[in-house]
């Protein structure tokens, strides 16, 4: 993925964003400055999960400390998904959207950042990239990548990409 956000901003700058983008969305209008910065950190995220799954083993990655309840959760709830490959209308149709709704509500006080804009793959063979990416919740994306962890969905990503030197954000 060639975006760059970073150098623009500074350490400085992510800092200040970061003790911003914890305030109630509700003090926020459609400020460009602030989808911005949530851009930065979710391309962040992105980043280093990516460099995760290219450096060790999917089936023994540790997301959060609700692993088994929200895998379990997930597949009573989305039985039939296949996560190996996602689309915008599997995951944000009307009648998806209230699905996923409910689910990621029950997270709300147990999963931090739970309703945080993170980048999801589209594709799970395929690396981050502008094509092959969605803005979807973050327990929506724990319970997609716990699936595709614990059922082999990412098993090739260490043998086809290899972890990438992060950029420097100051």
């Amino acid at each position: 993925m060639a975006v760059n956000f970073g150098n623009e901003i500074g350490a400085d700058g992510l800092l200040a964003a970061a003790s911003v983008l914890e305030r109630p969305a509700d003090e926020f209008v459609n400020d460009t400055m602030i989808e911005e910065l949530w851009a930065i950190k979710a391309f962040e995220h992105a980043e280093i999960y990516f460099n995760l799954l290219s450096s060790v083993d999917p089936k023994i990655l540790r997301l959060t400390k609700l692993d088994d309840q929200l895998y379990k959760h997930f597949r009573e709830t989305f039985p039939d998904l296949s996560v190996a490959s996602v689309t915008e209308e599997k995951l944000k149709s009307a009648e998806a959207k209230e699905l996923w709704r409910s689910f990621c509500e029950i997270y709300k006080d147990c999963v931090e950042d739970y309703n945080y804009a993170t980048l999801i793959r589209l594709d799970s063979s395929k690396e981050y990239s502008e094509a092959n990416s969605m803005i979807v919740p973050r327990v929506q994306f724990l319970a997609i990548e716990l699936a595709r962890n614990r059922e082999g969905h990412n098993d090739l990503i260490r043998s086809n990409f290899k972890p990438k030197k992060l950029q420097s954000r100051s």
